[in-house]
């Protein structure tokens, strides 16, 4: 018998003063039973870095035609297309081509060896930006993984602070290929 997925709320607040989006979400996360929590709440922080009335969950790692995250106009296109962890180039570049913009953002120790490997195949998708977090702020953002979560996010002259039950975690990130914006 197949597992099945695992349950998680979240109940966020964000105030984004870099683009003035200032809301509360009620997210309803799927977590697929070979996702890590590490992996989850980087998918709950490109929302959060992202959040729109559109975006929404893909299904991940359940698909290979969705994305993690992604956000369609009214007529169905893809305007942006969110990734987590390190998809090959194929999946990439397929990326590109159905989506207006697209997203990754790598977390792990791995990052820069996957970087150098599929860097110079990627270089030429204009539509892309490629994001690396350090892996101790993806653990320390991990360790905030309840089945019921309250996180509130202040996004600031580039600057992300998340915190759960007074603890707070500085998200810095690099971006190796494109614009954060």
């Amino acid at each position: 018998m197949a597992l099945k997925a695992t349950i998680f709320k979240a109940d966020v607040q964000i105030a984004d003063m870099d683009r003035h989006y200032y809301q509360d979400h009620s997210l309803t996360i799927a977590r697929h039973p070979s996702e890590t929590d590490e992996r989850m709440m980087m998918r709950v922080l490109a929302f959060i870095i992202h959040a729109h009335e559109a975006l929404v969950f893909g299904k991940g790692l359940s698909s290979e035609d969705e994305p993690d995250l992604w956000q369609k106009d009214l007529t169905g296109a893809i305007d942006l297309w969110i990734e987590v962890g390190q998809p090959d180039d194929k999946r990439i570049l397929k990326a590109c081509g159905r989506s207006a913009r697209v997203l990754i953002y790598s977390y792990s120790a791995t990052s820069n060896i996957w970087w150098n490997q599929v860097g110079s195949r990627i270089e030429r998708a204009r539509n892309l930006t490629v994001i690396n977090v350090a892996p101790a702020v993806s653990m320390a953002l991990a360790a905030f993984a309840q089945r019921n979560m309250q996180l509130q996010c202040t996004i600031q002259d580039g600057q992300i602070w998340i915190t759960s039950n007074d603890e707070t975690v500085q998200v810095d990130l690099t971006v190796l290929q494109g614009t954060r914006n």
